[in-house]
């Protein structure tokens, strides 16, 4: 079934538009492109038509109205918490360095010290010769 060629039916008592149905097309697309597991066997080679294939044959729920408002604020409710959460165990735990970090610690201390040191012998020096 070649969907980009036909011409897409569309479920009247589920889409009220081709516009609704593009929006929640491209929203599966997205979840399948960021590793969501598909509900459908398919041919499709490309995520775009799997996700389409998937939303016309009622495997995937879409939510119109106000069931749609309330699902995506309860989204962004638990994405806030969720951030929220991460934000006090990186405050409660402290990080610790990488290996990296600590190498570099130490490179600055040192050429810190054998700065410090030449501009002291420097300036002893110069004192000395006058």
């Amino acid at each position: 079934m070649d969907l980009i060629c036909l011409p897409v039916e569309v479920d009247k008592k589920k889409f009220d538009g081709r516009y609704r149905l593009v929006v929640a097309a491209s929203r599966r697309a997205r979840a399948l492109y960021q590793g969501a597991t598909p509900t459908i066997a398919s041919k499709a080679k490309k995520l775009t038509t799997l996700a389409l294939e998937e939303v016309i044959s009622d495997k995937v729920q879409v939510l119109t109205g106000e069931a749609a408002v309330k699902a995506r604020a309860e989204a962004m409710k638990l994405t806030s918490e969720s951030m929220m959460d991460e934000a006090k165990q990186k405050e409660a735990i402290p990080e610790d360095l990488t290996e990296i970090e600590k190498d570099l610690k130490v490179y600055l201390k040192k050429k810190s010290e054998r700065e410090s040191k030449q501009s002291a012998d420097a300036f002893f020096s110069e004192e000395g010769s006058e």
